[in-house]
């Protein structure tokens, strides 16, 4: 439930008018990899710090595969500004992710522990 609500928040940023519409599908195509990369990773590990740096890392690796297709094609380049909108959804939703996973820290448990207690 959490992951669609934070694809929902991150996909619904990039309709701001100024970005043009392809950049917004490479930051969306970053937001959906990205979010794979990181579930899969964590639902294998159990590691958030894995988990977020394959997150980001499978949003790179889509970037740098579309641009290299783009580049085999006639008349496109390898547009790097398309691989840093794709970079930078993925780091986008891991962040947010990070953010809304934030984990407890020891005392932090224990001091609710010792609320129940007393």
């Amino acid at each position: 439930k959490k992951l669609a609500v934070v694809l929902f928040f991150t996909l619904s940023i990039t309709n701001a008018q100024e970005i043009p519409k392809d950049k917004r599908l490479h930051f969306q195509a970053g937001v959906i990899t990205g979010a794979i990369g990181y579930n899969f990773v964590y639902s294998k590990t159990k590691d958030r710090n894995k988990a977020f740096a394959a997150g980001i890392l499978t949003s790179v690796l889509a970037g740098v595969a579309k641009e290299t297709y783009d580049f085999t094609r006639p008349g496109n380049k390898f547009d790097i500004k398309d691989l840093s909108a794709t970079a930078l959804g993925g780091v986008s939703v891991n962040l947010t992710i990070k953010l809304f996973n934030k984990k407890k820290k020891k005392n932090e448990k224990n001091i609710n522990i010792n609320m129940l207690i007393n």
